[in-house]
């Protein structure tokens, strides 16, 4: 059976209608449209006919249709019209954004509540480096009587100190021999390359200074896998409980149990391949609880190798292209927010520094 134009305006229409009133949609109220020229007569065979196709359903109780998530994906795919947000929203938006995203460590909890409330539905942010980072070059610098500052830089351009003890026997030409050592055996490594065997083969050729190596063997891994996680916040999930799909108690629950950061933090994954925004329109969700949910998502750029993700969970019936015309516009602007100036500064070891730059 064709998809004839007319049947994607009919299918249109019953999305767009249920979206506002969460009921379903009859012929008489497609009739009623402005721009619907055809009788309800007409309007019944198409609705049937996109019945029989799979892209519309028809509840228990009622003569009316509702979409189905095959409805839901041609709807996002093809059929949604743009949606442009007014000057009062992108104001908003900004404003909120200006107000209380100000530091990076703050960003994923913070962002995730500006989403929630932006949308009314759930959300969940996460940033994440882009890259897997690892060691470009070892330094041991001499800071008084009985201490070295080691110095860690890593291939994305930052620089770790951390103050470190000396062992009473090790002397001067141990500390060189010691650093030649971790440039030769201990860079281009990602975190899971430090191997016990590895650990014991630099040890047994540092000499005096061989009980240094486990310390900065601690300090690099910790530095490299702070590096590569993945933060993931999630807010707003109340807010389902307002919606009519969630009025039954053991559904609601069992949504909500599927809404937290441990549940959903392999979205961030997802998007690692995929450019603009990515909606998963219900039985396309891994979750079984997440079945008649959707989840639209979308990329931002932090800077310093950083990505961040923003997205939403929600009824298959939410307001996509609202939503999805939100959401990156929030995005644009999370990335025009968090540019930096290509020439950065590196930040000079020293004493001082380095205690205030320990992991």
């Amino acid at each position: 059976m064709e998809l004839t134009e007319r049947k994607k305006k009919v299918l249109r229409s019953v999305v767009d209608l249920y979206i506002r009133t969460a009921e379903p949609v009859g012929s008489k109220a497609i009739t009623e449209l402005p721009d619907m020229n055809y009788s309800s007569a007409t309007i019944r065979n198409e609705m049937a006919d996109l019945t029989a196709m799979g892209y519309l359903e028809q509840p228990h109780t009622s003569a009316g249709r509702i979409p189905s998530p095959a409805g839901y994906r041609l709807y996002v795919d093809e059929l949604m019209q743009d949606y442009r947000l007014s000057v009062d929203e992108t104001r908003s938006i900004n404003n909120a954004i200006e107000e209380k995203v100000r530091r990076v460590d703050e960003l994923v909890e913070k962002v995730a509540k500006l989403v929630s409330q932006a949308t009314d539905l759930p959300a969940i942010s996460a940033a994440s480096r882009n890259d897997t980072a690892t060691v470009t070059r070892y330094d041991l610098i001499q800071a008084g009587q009985g201490s070295i500052i080691l110095v860690v830089m890593l291939s994305n351009d930052q620089v770790f100190n951390k103050l470190i003890k000396l062992p009473v026997s090790a002397e001067e030409t141990d500390l060189k021999l010691l650093a030649a050592l971790l440039n030769a055996a201990m860079t281009e490594l990602p975190a899971e390359g430090f191997t016990p065997a590895l650990l014991d083969k630099v040890m047994r050729s540092a000499g005096k200074a061989s009980s240094l190596v486990p310390v900065i063997v601690d300090f690099t891994t910790d530095v490299l896998r702070h590096q590569a996680s993945t933060n993931v916040a999630v807010a707003g999930q109340a807010r389902l409980l307002g919606l009519p799909e969630y009025r039954d108690v053991d559904k609601a629950q069992k949504v909500l149990e599927s809404i937290d950061e441990d549940a959903l933090s392999n979205l961030p994954a997802i998007m690692q391949s995929e450019n603009g925004t990515k909606v998963l329109v219900g039985p396309e969700n891994v979750a079984q609880e997440l079945k008649d949910t959707s989840v639209v998502m979308t990329k931002f750029d932090i800077g310093d190798g950083m990505q961040g993700m923003i997205g939403v969970v929600g009824p298959t019936r939410m307001d996509y292209a609202k939503v999805t015309a939100r959401l990156s516009y929030f995005a644009e602007s999370l990335s025009k927010a968090f540019a930096k100036p290509e020439t950065k500064q590196l930040p000079q070891p020293n004493e001082e520094s380095a205690e205030s730059k320990e992991v």
